[in-house]
């Protein structure tokens, strides 16, 4: 069966299954290019900022700026470029800095959910459609071409649209779960990471002050 023709056979709810479809793989894409450059580049920077923290905290703010399109390059600038912070006031800053980016590590989240909810019910109203178009078609002792294809017609659009209602579902349900794997990894390296900063910072906090305030 071509394309056209099987959009054709899915009746009216093939429709707002193909925009689903289109809306979550232009979402699937997007998410796709942001987790990539965040794996590929973020743990190799943050490592190399941690290191340098250790003996040149001025270089590694400079390090964070040139990376500041990565999350765990904002949330330890907002942090590190307080004014002589306290400890308490440095993990502060750390908490809130990552609970702002939360929201961006769990973009689409609600559109993928909705996607996946409402794609299986659009397939079984479709089913219906099809089922009630089938049934209407049928007439006792009606069995000429007219009334077959008719029949036959119902049945196929609600064959058609159960299948492109769970289609769209599932290949959405795969990558949703993939990002969602993705997000809890990186809270994960958020704790660990804003956890050794905080610890890097009160050493030099301990040992007389801001770790950088004399390269200011």
């Amino acid at each position: 069966m071509q394309i056209s023709n099987f959009f054709i056979a899915g009746g009216i709810v093939a429709w707002p299954l193909l925009v689903f479809s289109l809306i979550a793989v232009a979402l699937i894409v997007e998410r796709l290019v942001f987790w990539f450059k965040v794996k590929r580049r973020q743990r190799r920077v943050i490592r190399e900022v941690l290191k340098l923290y250790r003996t040149d905290p001025e270089a590694a703010i400079k390090l964070l700026q040139q990376n500041a399109d990565l999350p765990v390059s904002r949330i330890f600038l907002e942090a590190l470029e307080l004014d002589n912070p306290t400890p308490e006031e440095f993990r502060l800053a750390l908490e809130s800095a990552a609970q702002a980016e939360l929201p961006t590590l769990k973009r689409f989240s609600t559109m993928f959910e909705t996607i996946i909810n409402v794609s299986p019910l659009l397939g079984l109203l479709g089913t219906i459609l099809g089922l009630i178009t089938a049934f209407s078609a049928l007439r006792i002792g009606d069995v000429g071409d007219g009334a077959t294809t008719r029949v036959t017609g119902g049945i196929s659009e609600a064959l058609v649209s159960t299948v492109m209602g769970l289609v769209v579902a599932i290949f959405t349900l795969l990558f949703a779960n993939m990002f969602r794997g993705f997000y809890l990894r990186q809270l994960a390296l958020i704790q660990e990471y804003g956890g050794q900063l905080e610890l890097i910072y009160r050493r030099h906090y301990e040992r007389g002050g801001h770790p950088y305030a004399s390269t200011r």
